[in-house]
């Protein structure tokens, strides 16, 4: 927040967790503008490349989108290379005016590979197959790393008490998910 007349918009936890073979990823519901709860239900974690790759975005939702729809296109030009598509995408954010000026970041999973992106050109790949972004990102990754290891729990396991735990800590985290898996 920049003036005291200004509201920032806060209201996104994404996490993706993978585990035995599996991925899931969630989001939770809530869009804050300032300390007001204007949304409830938003849908942050999206298929997209033809089902086969998970996105869950954070971040100014206009700025989410066009990244969703660039990260599409270039699938379709690298089909089935999520990682030569994320690098692709980077690569536009970091060089393109335009682009550069989006306020988002996202999480992106296929079956075989989970990535971060951000607006500095990052493509990042957690070492524990654990990404989370946004508000309460921080909460959620420390609950799914506390979580992971638990024999009984599968990913979407993990990913469902993790955020749930997150929205108890984080004001801008709600219990309203979506979650997809692969």
């Amino acid at each position: 927040m920049t003036g005291t007349n200004e509201q920032a918009w806060h209201g996104t936890t994404i996490l993706c967790v993978r585990k035995g073979g599996r991925v899931a990823m969630a989001g939770d519901g809530q869009v804050s503008l300032g300390q007001t709860v204007v949304k409830g239900n938003a849908r942050k974690v999206r298929r997209i490349g033809g089902g086969a790759v998970l996105a869950g975005f954070a971040g100014a939702t206009a700025d989410a989108f066009t990244l969703l729809e660039r990260l599409e296109a270039k699938l379709e030009r690298y089909p089935a290379q999520l990682e030569r598509a994320c690098v692709e995408l980077a690569k536009d954010w970091r060089t393109d005016r335009y682009l550069r000026r989006l306020e988002a970041m996202m999480a992106v999973a296929d079956k075989d590979r989970s990535f971060l992106l951000t607006g500095m050109g990052d493509v990042l790949e957690p070492e524990d197959a654990i990404v989370a972004i946004g508000s309460g990102g921080n909460y959620a990754l420390a609950a799914a790393r506390a979580l992971i290891d638990r024999e009984e729990m599968d990913a979407e396991a993990i990913v469902r008490r993790a955020m749930a735990i997150a929205a108890e800590i984080c004001v801008y985290t709600n219990d309203r998910l979506v979650v997809e898996t692969l």
